[in-house]
């Protein structure tokens, strides 16, 4: 008899609980420095996450990963589920995201193989309707004016240039709709707002972390120029695909330095981001919105 996956569905209390969580391809999740592997498919209140989460040992932490995509690359970013990973994420107790994605840059100083840890998002979707844990009888506005974590930038940076990685401190992560890639009219737009490297995936992820009271930073590997630069105007995916697999190396390397050297304790404000969001008087909160958001606003109420 086929042995089943473990499932984690009703509670996370059986599992000790997993404060780094790790969001990227199969790169990630297929290191070799991780060990004591098991699978889990952790079911949320908005559905299915991407695909199950791999839980393991990586240098003496516990991480959860989560292939954004699906294992085989077989969600867009349309089609991601970004309430569901978040919820599950939260719900293994995870305290802190590294986000690993393929981006083009938008600079020449940017260069395809570097890694950028960008300190602001600039939302171009149109279609993200998902993008927050709030509505539905209870209404919250967070504080997004700073999107990402400093504390786990801060040990992100130190990981990288620890492994004498070609790391780009701070810059704005364009979050584009996608699928297709930017026309260049479009690209020298972008580039004349000064903005610096472009992806379809991280804006949304950031935004439910700090919702969730979730430090979130993001490693983003250059794979290309976009279609501005003169040498570089014929992007195409085998093209990114051949860079981001040698960016996976990288990647793997500053994730296991990150885990390694992070504190045990926070010391930044992510996990208190919704002490003074929810907006909604506490008598007029549904029964139904208590039950869904009781694991991210339980505390407050």
């Amino acid at each position: 008899m086929k042995k089943k996956k473990p499932t984690l569905k009703k509670s996370a209390a059986r599992w000790d609980p997993i404060s780094i969580g790790v969001i990227g391809g199969s790169g990630l999740y297929e290191m070799a420095e991780l060990t004591d592997r098991k699978e889990l498919a952790v079911s949320t209140p908005y559905g299915a996450p991407s695909d199950r989460l791999v839980v393991g040992m990586l240098r003496g932490r516990r991480v959860a990963f989560l292939s954004r995509h699906g294992r085989g690359h077989v969600l867009m970013p349309t089609e991601l589920n970004f309430r569901a990973n978040i919820y599950a994420m939260k719900k293994l107790g995870v305290e802190r995201i590294i986000s690993a994605s393929a981006v083009g840059s938008l600079k020449e100083e940017h260069r395809p193989l570097d890694l950028l840890i960008p300190d602001q998002f600039f939302d171009r979707t149109r279609h993200r309707i998902h993008d927050t844990f709030f509505g539905d009888g209870l209404v919250a506005h967070i504080s997004f004016s700073d999107p990402v974590c400093p504390q786990l930038c801060d040990v992100l940076e130190t990981a990288g240039r620890s492994e004498s990685i070609p790391v780009h401190r701070g810059g704005t992560y364009l979050c584009m709709e996608g699928p297709a890639f930017s026309t260049k009219a479009e690209s020298n737009v972008y580039r004349s707002w000064g903005m610096d490297v472009i992806g379809m995936t991280n804006l949304q992820e950031a935004k439910l972390a700090r919702e969730a009271e979730i430090c979130y930073a993001t490693v983003a590997l250059v794979t290309d120029y976009d279609c501005w630069h003169p040498d570089h105007d014929a992007v195409t995916v085998k093209q990114i695909i051949d860079n981001l697999n040698r960016n996976a190396v990288n990647a793997q390397k500053i994730i296991a330095a990150c885990v390694e050297a992070l504190p045990l304790e926070r010391t930044c404000r992510c996990g208190e981001a919704l002490a003074h969001a929810l907006i909604t008087d506490r008598k007029k909160i549904s029964t139904a919105a208590k039950r869904r958001l009781g694991l991210i606003v339980g505390k407050y109420l």
